[in-house]
């Protein structure tokens, strides 16, 4: 069975609400039309996304789909071989020198148990960003740091050091981190990876609360499809070129089987929607011999 891909017009932009209708809205992240490759090897072909203000994207892909360099692209470190990427108007690089227009949360956060930092000075280097290595932070952002630090459960432990957390309280100091300069756009990069599942389910509710009360634009990548569609107002399946971007509940099941490996009881397409599918499509085929 081939799977079309599913693109959206040039000219909108959906918003994942109520009946899901079509709405315009300006993007924060605007992808126009992107390849990228290494040497002669294409890595990414024909990518056109965007992501509304205060809206949530989860991409999902094979490993080797694209998926770090896109967030690679999306944060500077790399140049699109073809087309072009702007995040609130500006080019990429020049959005993250800003210091507060991105912030990034990747897949391995710097190793920091061996550091002498406690959990409040690890997320008040977030700001260096913003406000430079040698200057003072205003009293409205280090007042800014204290109330996430209060919002992300992390007061009891704020004066001790990072290295006596486990990986869960470590990944909301992380996490925490990346918020403080106040960015428009936060990008996940694996956020639920090596932390167990009562940790996962609370950095997931966390984001959740942290989009609503901060006003947050967010891309989300992982491998995890519960966090993706608990999270996602939309979702994007990436394998070089873009196979999907629309609602999760729209994702075709066979799609998601045949392309991700997903877990598909996440979206409500178990497999035997994916059987029940694939026997209606064998039967069409018989009837049509």
């Amino acid at each position: 069975m081939r799977v079309s891909a599913v693109r959206l017009p040039p000219d909108a932009t959906y918003l994942h609400v109520g009946y899901h209708v079509p709405l315009r809205m300006t993007p924060l992240v605007d992808i126009q039309d992107v390849d990228f490759a290494y040497r002669e090897q294409p890595v990414l072909r024909g990518i056109r996304l965007q992501v509304p203000e205060q809206t949530t994207l989860g991409i999902i892909g094979p490993n080797g789909g694209g998926k770090t360099t896109l967030v690679r692209l999306l944060l500077g470190l790399l140049k699109p071989t073809r087309g072009r990427i702007l995040i609130d108007g500006m080019p990429p690089e020049k959005a993250v020198a800003r210091g507060n227009i991105v912030g990034y949360l990747p897949q391995n956060s710097p190793v920091v148990e061996k550091f002498p930092l406690t959990v409040r000075q690890v997320i008040r280097l977030g700001l260096v960003g913003k406000t430079g290595v040698f200057r003072s932070h205003s009293r409205e952002d280090l007042a800014f740091v204290d109330g996430l630090i209060e919002r992300l459960g992390l007061a009891e432990m704020a004066s001790k050091p990072v290295g006596a957390l486990s990986g869960g309280q470590l990944q909301r100091v992380f996490i925490a981190k990346a918020l403080a300069p106040r960015p428009k756009l936060l990008i996940l990069d694996e956020p639920t990876t090596a932390i167990d599942r009562s940790a996962q389910q609370r950095v997931i509710e966390m984001i959740q609360q942290l989009k609503a009360e901060l006003s947050l634009t967010i891309i989300l990548v992982s491998h995890d499809l519960r966090a993706v569609t608990a999270i996602a107002d939309r979702i994007a399946c990436l394998n070089v070129t873009l196979h999907y971007h629309d609602i999760p509940e729209h994702m075709p099941a066979d799609l998601a089987y045949q392309m991700f490996a997903c877990d598909l009881e996440a979206m409500g397409l178990g497999m035997a929607r994916h059987q029940q599918a694939a026997g209606s499509g064998q039967q069409a085929a018989g009837g049509r011999g």
